[in-house]
C-alpha cells in the first residue's frame, strides 16, 4: 500500500473509529488507573479520531522524559503521555496524515491550558515513520518511542526499527502495539486498501518482528500483552480466509 492510499484511508474514508470494519485497530484493554486519569483530559474530538490497538505506556516514571509517537494521528497518546511527562519533559508526534494532523494540532492550547501548563511540551511534526532521519529529532536523544497500530501500514518496516534505534539513547526504550499475523498475507490480499488500511495486510509475523529486533540490535522482547483478533466483516474475512491475528504490545530496549 503506497503512501497516498493510507492517508486517504486515515484521513478521508475514516471519519471517526465508528468507520472501522475490524476490531484491529481498536483496544478493549483496561488501561492503567493513571492513563485513565490522563485520558479524562483529553479532547472529545481528538479521542473521536483514534485508531490504536493497545497501550503505549511504560510502567515507570516518566517525569522529565523526551518521547517520540510514530503515526501519532490525532494526538491522543501525545496529549496522554505529555502528562505524564511533565511539564519539563516533551512529546513530539511524527504523522504524515494532514487530517489527522490538524486536528491534534488544533487542540494544543486547549490541552495546555487543561494540563496548567505555562508552554506546551508537545510538537506535531509532518513526516514519514521510516523516514525519522530527515525530521528535527537528534540523534540518541530521546527516552521512549512509542507506536500504536502504525508499523504494519509501513511498507519498509527495517527503516522504522533501525530509525527508532538512531534517535534512542542508549538504554533507551521502544513500546509498540501492533497487528501480527499466523504467516504473511499474500501481496495481492495485502494490497487491497480496506484490508491494509485495516491494519491487517502489512501484519508482521513473529519471525519477521525477531529478524527486524535482532538487525537494529534491540535487546529481546519483553511481551506486554498479546489477545487475537476476530474479524468480523464477511468480505474482509472471505479474503483472509486461513490467517489468523493478534494485536500484541511489546517493550524493547535499545543496547
Amino acid at each position: 500500500m503506497d503512501r497516498e492510499t493510507v492517508r486517504e484511508y486515515y484521513g478521508e474514508t475514516l471519519g471517526g473509529t465508528e468507520d472501522l470494519k475490524t476490531s484491529a485497530c481498536c483496544s478493549t484493554v483496561r488501561p492503567p488507573d493513571p492513563v485513565l486519569k490522563a485520558l479524562d483530559a483529553v479532547h472529545p474530538n481528538v479521542k473521536a479520531r483514534f485508531y490504536g490497538c493497545g497501550v503505549v505506556v511504560p510502567e515507570a516514571d516518566m517525569t522529565g522524559w523526551h518521547v517520540v509517537d510514530l503515526g501519532s494521528g490525532s494526538g491522543q497518546d501525545v496529549y496522554v503521555l505529555a502528562q505524564l511527562v511533565g511539564e519539563g519533559g516533551s512529546v513530539t508526534g511524527v504523522d504524515m496524515t494532514p487530517q489527522q494532523l490538524d486536528v491534534a494540532r488544533a487542540h494544543e492550547d486547549w490541552h495546555r491550558e487543561r494540563f496548567n501548563y505555562a508552554r506546551s511540551n508537545v510538537r506535531f511534526l509532518d513526516g514519514f515513520v521510516d523516514e525519522l532521519e530527515t525530521l528535527a529529532i537528534e540523534p540518541a536523544s530521546i527516552d521512549l518511542v512509542v507506536s500504536n497500530c502504525v508499523i504494519n501500514l509501513v511498507a519498509d518496516k527495517a527503516k522504522v526499527f533501525a530509525g527508532v534505534a538512531s534517535i534512542l539513547k542508549p538504554g533507551g526504550r521502544f513500546l509498540f502495539s501492533d497487528v501480527f499475523a499466523d504467516k504473511a498475507v499474500p501481496a495481492d490480499v495485502a494490497a487491497d486498501p480496506v484490508v491494509r488500511g485495516e491494519c491487517l495486510g502489512g501484519a508482521m509475523t513473529l519471525e519477521q518482528f525477531e529478524t527486524l529486533r535482532e538487525a537494529a540490535d534491540f535487546v529481546a522482547s519483553a511481551w506486554r500483552e498479546v489477545r487475537p483478533l476476530s474479524v468480523d466483516d464477511p468480505d474482509i474475512a472471505a479474503k483472509l480466509a486461513g490467517h489468523s491475528f493478534e494485536s500484541r504490545t511489546v517493550e524493547l530496549m535499545k543496547r
